[in-house]
Order: C-alpha cells, then sequence, then structure tokens
C-alpha cells in the first residue's frame, strides 16, 4: 500500500482522541501559515509611520567632529624678507548643533498623514485575518468532502458489488438474464474508478491544508449529522450591505487611502509656504599651528539664530506635484467608491448563497428520504420481478448523490455564512468557535 493510499485511509477511518477540530486547525494556520505572518510584519512596518510622522515636529541634535594633520613646506624666493620654513599642522574639532522646527507646515501635515497610514495598516492586518479564517475554513471543509465522497463511493461500491452478486446467482438459477449480470459489473467498475478518482482528490485537499497550517492530520472532526443552520440575523439583506459598506475591511483600507491622499495634497501646496526653524550650536576647533604662524589656537563658538526660509521659484516643480497630488486624490475617491460598491456586491452574493443554501440542505434532506424509500421499493420489486437490476442499480446511485449534495451543501453553506460575515466586516474567531460547535464532540 502506498503512501498516499494510506493517508486516505487513515482519514477515513472512525474519529478518535486523534482527530483535531476547526478551531484547533484554524490555531495552527495562525501559526504555520506565510501570508498571514506577513501580514503581521506588514502591520508592524505600517504602525512605525507614526514614530517617523512625530519626529517631524521634535527638535533634533547632530554632532560632528573632524581631526586633519597637514605638511606644509615654503621655499622662499627671498629669505631676507619671509624665510623658507616646514611645517606639521594638527587640527581637530566638534560641533554640536540642536534645531527646532517652529513651523513647517508639510511636517504637520505629514504627521497626519502616518495616523491614517497606520490604520489602514491596522486595516490590512484584520483582511489578511479574516483571509486566514475562510481559507482555513474552505480547506478543512474541502478535505470533508473529500472523505465524504471517498465513503460514500466506497459504501456504493460495496452496495454494487452486493447487487452484482445477486444477479449472478440469480442468472444461474435463470430467474435472470445475462444483462443484469453485466449492467452490475459495469456499474461497479465505474465505482472501483470512482474510488481512485475520490483518493487522489482527498490527498490534493490533505496537501492543501497541509500546505497552510505544516501538519498532517490523523482525522478531523465532522459535522453532526442533526446539525441545523440558522439564517443570518439580522434576517434582510440591506442591513448587511449597509454594515459591508461602512465597516467591511476593504472599505476601511481605501477609506484610510484616501484620507492619506488629501492630506498629500494638503501636503504638496505646503511646499509655496515658509518656514522658521530655531537653532543653537556650539563649536570647539584646536589647531596647532597654521600656514602663518607656529602658534596654535584654541577656537569655541557658540550661536543661536531663527533661520527663515522662502521658497520662490523652483522651476514649477511644486505646482505640478500640487496637480498630481489632486489627480491621486480624486483617483483614490474613484477608488473607495468602487470599494464600497464592491462590498455590497460581495455581501449580497454571500446572503443569497447562505439563505439559497439553506434551502436547498432541506430540499435535500427530504430528497434524501425519498431516494430511500425508491431504493427500497427497487429492491422488493426485483426481488418479486417487477423491477429490473437496472432500476435498483439507478436507486443506489441516486441515494449516494443525494447524499454527497447534502454534505456539500451544508459545508458550502457555512462557509458561505463565513463569507457573508466577512464582507460584513464583522467576521471575528468567535464565529469560528460557533462554527466548531457544530462539530461532532
Amino acid at each position: 500500500m502506498n503512501r498516499r493510499l494510506a493517508i486516505a485511509i487513515l482519514a477515513c477511518a472512525p474519529l478518535g482522541a486523534a482527530a483535531e477540530n476547526l478551531t484547533q486547525v484554524y490555531q495552527d494556520a495562525r501559526g504555520y501559515d506565510a501570508q498571514f505572518g506577513a501580514a503581521r510584519y506588514a502591520l508592524q512596518a505600517g504602525l512605525e509611520r507614526v514614530p517617523q510622522g512625530r519626529a517631524l515636529l521634535l527638535p533634533s541634535l547632530n554632532l560632528t567632529a573632524n581631526s586633519t594633520r597637514s605638511n606644509t613646506e615654503s621655499d622662499s624666493k627671498n629669505p631676507a624678507v619671509q624665510p623658507s620654513f616646514e611645517r606639521d599642522i594638527n587640527s581637530y574639532g566638534y560641533g554640536l548643533t540642536f534645531t527646532q522646527p517652529l513651523y513647517r507646515r508639510q511636517n504637520s501635515i505629514q504627521f497626519d498623514q502616518a495616523e491614517f497610514q497606520a490604520k489602514q495598516a491596522e486595516a490590512q492586518f484584520g483582511l489578511a485575518g479574516q483571509d486566514l479564517i475562510l481559507r482555513t475554513s474552505q480547506a478543512y471543509f474541502d478535505v470533508l468532502a473529500a472523505q465524504d465522497t471517498l465513503a460514500l463511493v466506497r459504501a456504493q461500491k460495496t452496495a454494487i458489488a452486493e447487487q452484482l452478486a445477486q444477479a449472478k446467482r440469480n442468472f444461474e438459477v435463470g430467474t435472470a438474464t445475462i444483462t443484469d449480470t453485466h449492467e452490475a459489473q459495469a456499474r461497479y467498475d465505474l465505482a472501483a474508478a470512482q474510488e481512485i478518482s475520490a483518493l487522489n482528490d482527498l490527498d490534493a485537499r490533505g496537501r492543501a491544508l497541509q500546505q497552510l497550517t505544516g501538519k498532517e492530520y490523523q482525522a478531523l472532526k465532522p459535522l453532526r449529522p442533526d446539525v441545523k443552520l440558522a439564517p443570518p440575523n439580522p434576517p434582510d439583506m440591506q442591513s448587511w450591505v449597509d454594515l459591508a459598506e461602512k465597516q467591511s475591511y476593504p472599505v476601511l483600507v481605501q477609506e484610510a487611502g484616501t484620507e492619506v491622499a488629501a492630506l498629500e495634497a494638503k501636503r504638496t501646496k505646503a511646499g509655496h509656504a515658509p518656514t522658521l526653524d530655531f537653532v543653537a550650536s556650539h563649536g570647539y576647533t584646536s589647531q596647532s599651528a597654521s600656514q602663518l604662524s607656529t602658534a596654535g589656537s584654541e577656537i569655541t563658538t557658540n550661536s543661536i539664530s531663527l533661520q527663515f526660509a522662502l521658497p520662490l521659484y523652483q522651476g514649477g516643480a511644486i505646482s505640478s506635484r500640487e496637480r498630481e497630488a489632486a489627480f491621486i486624490m480624486e483617483r483614490t475617491r474613484q477608488d473607495l467608491e468602487n470599494a464600497r460598491r464592491g462590498a455590497a456586491l460581495a455581501t449580497r452574493q454571500s446572503y443569497l448563497a447562505v439563505i439559497n443554501g439553506i434551502a436547498q440542505i432541506g430540499a435535500l434532506e427530504q430528497a434524501l428520504v425519498s431516494s430511500q424509500s425508491a431504493l427500497e421499493s427497487n429492491r422488493l420489486g426485483y426481488e418479486v420481478g417487477v423491477r429490473i437490476n437496472i432500476d435498483v442499480l439507478n436507486a443506489q446511485q441516486q441515494v449516494f448523490s443525494t447524499r454527497r449534495d447534502l454534505a456539500v451543501a451544508r459545508y458550502n453553506t457555512i462557509t458561505n455564512f463565513l463569507r457573508l460575515k466577512a464582507a460584513a466586516g464583522s467576521l471575528r474567531e468567535e464565529d469560528l468557535e460557533e462554527v466548531n460547535r457544530a462539530l461532532q464532540p
């Protein structure tokens, strides 16, 4: 038995203490997923914009130092007037400069920008957190759906094998034709091929979950068979749409980006404004000699000043940047409107998917009861001779197809409900806990 087949069989084995639930799998993904890890570091990087913006308003202190050694040789053309000499000159010194911005309009606006950039980073991290919940839930239920498909295919294969054996016995005693045997054999061969396909699909789904969490799971806890899914609360679509347009993370990200762009337009316009700084400096220089004197010197300098600057003409660059920022601001406003419309559309689609999914589950539950009744009737009819073998095989196929469709409908409805909450910006880990309570204990 190869390794892939062993993994698939373990996944379909009866659940024991080793079975993991959705919350445990999510915690594994939270600590392992590289996409979420990158989002975490992006948040930390974005929050650093605030201290960087604040630093533009605070004083700065700079220290400079120098040390120089030089040699000077002078050959006089008239030694009587100016004798020749050779002199080594050593000098060193340092300077300390303190600067406090008093009026810099651009810096104040840039600090305001930094606060919105931090909000944007927080919203992007919130979006990444919701995405991790959705990806984990989808991968978890994909594995469960693949397990259900494999289990149903195997159960169908067993039932067909029993029907095939019965058809052979009936043919041997002369109560059925060889056609019944051929039909059952064809269905059995098809079920064997479907089993191989289901094994491959289960292995692929398991690999996808492993890529997300970094772990291989022997078993996952399935949904309770008696689970009942409630409709969304509030029960009207427009309430969800209103929430999405206000608080969905894509909208919050774009709102912060729009504020940043608006402040950038103000900042570039402030490039025409004057600046005023308070500057204090202290300097010290020591020199052993100079080219004109052998006597050394020590010089200490202290100064305070107000430095005023007014840009008069920069070749039109400031005005060009101002127009560019205005266009970018208008573009971000359009992006914000697009984000709101996209959030509304996603919310409507998810809401309808949940409502229709709940209705579909109810219909499939009733269809399963009817299909099972039809199967029993066809089996009885076959035994008394009023139904043929293909009727029983078709009824069996209908039962197993309905069971598979019912399981998939439940998984899809749950994930669509999570997508609805994500579209409205209200998906939290507590919602995952609520789904987790719907699993078998």
